[in-house]
């Protein structure tokens, strides 16, 4: 999920896949335009963030943020940022197939994960098989649950890369899914937009009306190499490029 090709958009689709499944109020024709709040996070990790070097680089980072999205919101981020969406639903379909052979992610056009080797060790897929089976009880049950609840990553587990999304909740609110989530590490250009492409791809296999998605990010960050075109991207480069960080 943190690549270059994450920063693609794909050739038809629109707006018109999502209308139909967002439930979306009509916007007065003379409101103010603010910015999707995903440009809302990356400016303010440009701003407000603090500077720090790891093993990957440099990086701009924030602690202990959070992104509340209504279905409106996750459309305008939808419709005014280029996500590879394509890509990103053939991905989460071999993550919950528990596709483990990096071959196989290659063979629909995804080669972000070819830092890993030829097997994702105790990734993504390990955990993300157990999601279908969640589905499947929450849309039999539809219960008022507090259990719905998907778990991923393993401490001190041997992993070539260890999931960035650590929690991923279930909940239904007067008849409508909330979805909430919890990302220990967020590559705020590359990593952060997918995973809120994923999380909507979650939502619609869930029998219910969305309410919200709303994720806690423990530690959102943009490398230093990226800062730059960063900028460019929030003044209007729609071409930017992003470079992936291992």
């Amino acid at each position: 999920m943190e690549e270059n090709e994450v920063r693609k958009s794909q050739n038809g689709g629109g707006s018109s896949e999502f209308t139909a499944y967002l439930s979306v109020p009509k916007q007065h024709s003379n409101a103010i335009k603010m910015p999707n709040k995903y440009y809302s996070m990356l400016s303010k990790v440009l701003n407000e963030g603090s500077s720090q070097t790891n093993k990957k680089g440099g990086i701009r980072y924030l602690l202990n943020q959070q992104m509340s999205m209504t279905p409106a919101d996750l459309l305008d981020i939808f419709e005014s940022h280029s996500i590879a969406r394509k890509k990103l639903k053939n991905e989460l379909q071999l993550f919950m197939q528990g596709e483990r052979q990096v071959e196989r992610y290659r063979d629909v056009g995804i080669n972000w994960w070819d830092y890993c080797g030829s097997v994702l060790v105790n990734s993504y897929p390990t955990y993300f098989e157990k999601l279908p089976p969640l589905i499947a009880k929450i849309n039999r049950e539809k219960r008022n649950s507090k259990n719905y609840v998907l778990f991923l990553g393993e401490t001190n587990a041997e992993s070539n890369q260890a999931p960035c999304l650590s929690l991923v909740q279930f909940q239904i609110d007067k008849g409508e899914l909330v979805v909430s989530a919890y990302q220990r590490s967020s590559d705020a250009n590359l990593g952060l937009p997918s995973d809120i492409y994923h999380l909507y791809l979650m939502s619609r296999q869930i029998d219910l009306p969305l309410k919200s998605i709303t994720l806690f990010l423990g530690n959102v960050h943009i490398y230093d190499n990226n800062i730059e075109r960063t900028h460019n991207l929030l003044n209007g480069d729609e071409g930017v490029k992003f470079d992936l960080n291992v």
